[in-house]
């Protein structure tokens, strides 16, 4: 983890299904609250991009498809698909479909690919909503998109861990 980056470009070459499928098994041992899968992920290879690029130009009003689909050769899609739950809120299985999405993007940057977690406005629109068939109970939380790792990087020393002190403490003192 202490590697980890975000890659903004990419290669071309890209996990095949099954070195996918094996990264995806891996990732849903996340913490799971009565088990519920409450996710559901959704590959976006080639022309499917160029789809998305559509979808993202109605959603957005804009005259020309969107380019961001193509700045990576595999994108996946990452969906919460609440589940009726008397146990687990709706919150709670979107921050268990956020965790598959996150331990994902590690598995990937260890097997040598290069990830960045894309979001967008529009993953909460109609247009794009329908392009990924997702049902009444689904939202889309983003793409992971997904390629080779250029040779050549400036990423060196680009992200940094946090600082704990900023972020970890104590519960405070009973009143």
């Amino acid at each position: 983890m202490l590697a980890r980056r975000s890659w903004s470009k990419l290669t071309e070459a890209a996990p095949s299904d099954e070195e996918l499928a094996a990264l995806v098994s891996a990732a849903g041992r996340v913490a799971d609250h009565a088990s519920l899968r409450p996710w559901r992920l959704v590959t976006l290879r080639g022309d499917d991009r160029v789809r998305l690029g559509e979808a993202i130009a109605a959603a957005t009003g804009a005259d020309e498809p969107s380019p961001k689909p193509l700045r990576a050769p595999l994108l996946v899609a990452v969906v919460t698909s609440v589940r009726a739950s008397e146990k687990v809120p709706a919150w709670e299985q979107e921050a268990v479909a956020s965790g598959v999405g996150h331990a994902l993007s590690l598995l990937l940057d260890e097997a040598g690919w290069g990830v960045i977690w894309r979001t967008g406005g529009y993953t909460r629109s109609r247009e794009v909503a329908a392009l990924h068939g997702l049902g009444p109970e689904e939202h889309l939380l983003g793409w992971l998109y997904v390629g080779g790792k250029p040779e050549a990087s400036d990423r060196t020393g680009h992200e940094r861990g946090v600082d704990p002190a900023e972020v970890l403490s104590a519960l405070p003192p009973a009143r």
